[in-house]
């Protein structure tokens, strides 16, 4: 056979691949070997790969391809997320240029093409997968909402909620104006913010007296002798008024009350008073808790409980009003009386100018603050009384917790695990309900006369609604199914087992055999989604972890320290970069910078670095097939002695990278390869 005289990483790659996918070579069955299983994260079904995807199934595949070498029965599953929001907001996109409205379909139009749109795109990012070389059992690709998910998602909702740990509930969740949906904590992205920090005049209510119902404009408090510390502001007329600062100055209008701190001199003159909303002119209660913080800012605070998640608290304790003056979508609702039907943002722009020619605006500064932000759709979040569906998560994180602090289920690098500590023991109720069409549909049904069941099946739910109810007569007519969905991850967290059907079908050969999995690897990013959550549902439902060790990747920035992104322009299309320096090219040059739980500063340099190499292995390869050789030579001591010492380098090698792989440092591994071949074999060895 003739050998090309120059590597061609497309033609060398494709045909070896393709060789592996034609005999089945990642394929893998329950047989009498020690398996070794990995369950890809699965990416959005609408994704396409990017660098983070490069370096995390990089890393999984060297992981995969290792333990096949050592003799296990290597067990990669792939897959793809249903990603609920991202998705829904791509169909919603596509059918706006369709001139289509969302609100103008029912449910079964909209989810038709919602699947027609997975069935076009939701391949695309496995395809590219394979282009990037990984060595996927292919065969057992799975979908957070194909049947056997489905069903298992439905199945852990009714379980769970039998067991009293799901309930509905008002409660203050984190909104998405542009989805219109609830968020988990997890989901919301707090950035710093170039904003503006406004102070607003809150006149103290003195009325000289009522007319008709209306408050006066107060009159001049006499005979006041300000105390040591106290400040009174006043204007040109001598009323008195309170400075409140907000960089929320548009939510005025769901203000039901102001709080003082009891012990700060500075406010002791509003003691028991009231003060007037700027422009609303509602005459709300000064409040006193110790929850204000004497030091900052004027001590003085604007409490809106439907907006606020701390205002909501100090709501609840004194029993305040809540007044919603959002819309779901953003825009000022009725209830806010001024600026109904306008964008927040407009109002805003449009408040500032209203409150100073009112003469209600004290000042203006240029201030920075962290606006949390939706993880998916990068608008500014709303807290928002809102009802929901809940996961009580204080059972869930405690059985979560011990494995990881005593190494059970190990995190490499260990700093992890004090930010998975601290997070388990602060967590919060997860809200698991989304305003959504695609996903799976919550299993409740609401009953003519008020409550509701919760069910598997329809059937089921109509069942238990007669005995509930006694009324033989209902129907499944008289039901209705609840029209949200549940958050993606919900599906997710059960990934390791579901896919191996643990869940429907417990115990089957599948589960015992590869469960629980050997590696999960993933970006620090997504501890709270995917780590801490698949280790609440893999000793839920099988008594143990559902993965013996986390590996934890950096996140891939350029030369300049930013995060690669398509936004910023920074990022190269993974696919060109192939294209340009092969597969194996790109992934040595990504694993080349890439140390465990670090920050990868990634440049181009590297791929030619890892295609040179590449380049090194065939034309050592070429030079060793054109060699002769003669058996009826006597082997020259020299040579004799040549072999023996690279033998005994190549053991000590391999040794060596023995040991890196057992502490997962894989990128220290990779350059022990790299020394071995260029400057032992190549330069020395052969010649």
């Amino acid at each position: 056979m003739e050998i090309a005289s120059k590597y061609n990483p497309e033609e060398v790659e494709g045909k070896w691949y393709q060789y592996w996918m034609d005999h089945k070579l990642f394929s893998s069955k329950p047989d009498g070997r020690e398996p070794y299983t990995v369950v890809i994260p699965p990416p959005n079904v609408t994704g396409v790969l990017h660098m983070g995807h490069m370096l995390n199934n990089t890393i999984q595949d060297i992981l995969v391809r290792r333990a096949r070498m050592e003799g296990k029965n290597a067990c990669w599953v792939p897959g793809t997320d249903h990603a609920s929001i991202a998705t829904e907001a791509k169909v919603v996109k596509k059918l706006a240029e369709q001139g289509i409205k969302k609100s103008d379909l029912t449910r079964e139009e909209f989810l038709k093409h919602a699947w027609d749109w997975t069935e076009e795109h939701g391949g695309i990012i496995l395809k590219q997968l394979r282009r990037l070389g990984a060595s996927c059992d292919w065969d057992r690709t799975s979908f957070t909402m194909d049947e056997v998910r489905s069903e298992s998602v439905i199945k852990v909702f009714c379980d769970l909620y039998n067991k009293g740990l799901i309930y509905r509930g008002l409660r203050m969740v984190n909104w998405d104006p542009k989805a219109q949906t609830a968020l988990s904590n997890e989901e919301v992205i707090y950035r710093d913010e170039k904003s503006k920090l406004y102070y607003l005049r809150y006149f103290v209510d003195e009325p000289a007296g009522a007319t008709d119902g209306e408050v006066e404009t107060p009159a001049v408090a006499e005979g006041e002798e300000p105390v040591q510390g106290q400040i009174v502001h006043r204007d040109a007329q001598g009323r008195r008024y309170a400075v409140v600062a907000t960089t929320r100055p548009e939510t005025i209008m769901g203000d039901t009350a102001m709080c003082i701190n009891p012990n700060d001199p500075k406010n002791q003159h509003l003691k028991g008073k009231k003060v007037i909303v700027p422009l609303v002119n509602r005459v709300i209660p000064v409040i006193e808790d110790e929850y204000v913080d004497i030091e900052f800012g004027t001590g003085c605070l604007k409490v809106t409980p439907a907006h606020d998640v701390n205002d909501y608290m100090l709501g609840e304790k004194y029993g305040l009003e809540t007044i919603d003056i959002f819309n779901d979508n953003g825009t000022i609702s009725e209830a806010a009386g001024l600026y109904v039907g306008m964008d927040r943002f407009d109002v805003r722009k449009q408040i500032e100018i209203d409150l100073a020619e009112a003469g209600l605006l004290e000042k203006v500064e240029a201030y920075t603050n962290k606006v949390g932000c939706s993880e998916r759709t990068k608008v500014p979040i709303e807290p928002k009384l809102s009802m929901q569906w809940f996961l009580k998560m204080e059972h869930l994180a405690q059985i979560a917790l011990e494995p990881v602090m005593n190494d059970d289920i190990k995190f490499y690098p260990t700093k992890y695990k004090n930010t998975y500590r601290h997070w388990m023991e602060n967590i919060k109720d997860w809200c698991i309900s989304r305003q959504l069409w695609w996903g799976h549909r919550i299993p409740a049904y609401f009953l003519p006369q008020g409550g509701f069941v919760v069910a598997e099946t329809a059937e089921e739910a109509l069942q238990k609604a007669i005995e509930k109810t006694g009324n033989a007569a209902l129907t499944l007519a008289d039901l209705r199914q609840d029209s949200d969905c549940l958050d993606t991850w919900f599906s997710s967290w059960l990934w390791p087992i579901s896919l191996f059907d643990g869940i429907n079908n417990p115990g089957n050969e599948e589960i015992n055999y590869y469960y629980p999995t050997a590696d999960l690897v993933t970006g620090p990013d997504i501890i709270f989604f995917w780590v801490a959550r698949m280790i609440m549902a893999g000793y839920e439902y099988q008594g143990t972890m559902p993965y013996k060790n986390v590996y934890f990747t950096g996140i891939v920035r350029d030369k300049l320290g930013r995060k690669m992104s398509k936004s910023l322009g920074n990022s190269p299309d993974p696919l060109d970069l192939i294209e340009r320096f092969g597969a194996d090219g790109v992934r040595m040059g990504m694993m080349l910078a890439a140390p465990a739980g670090n920050d990868i500063l990634f440049d181009e340099s590297l791929c030619e670095q890892g295609r040179n190499f590449n380049n090194k292995i065939w034309n050592a390869f070429r030079l060793v097939k054109g060699w002769k050789v003669d058996s009826t030579i006597e082997q020259p001591e020299s040579a004799r002695l040549a072999v023996e010492w690279f033998d005994a380098k190549l053991a000590e090698t391999v040794a060596e990278i023995d040991d890196l792989f057992k502490k997962y440092r894989l990128s220290e591994a990779l350059m022990a390869v790299y020394k071995l071949f260029w400057d032992e074999f190549s330069a020395w060895y052969l010649f």
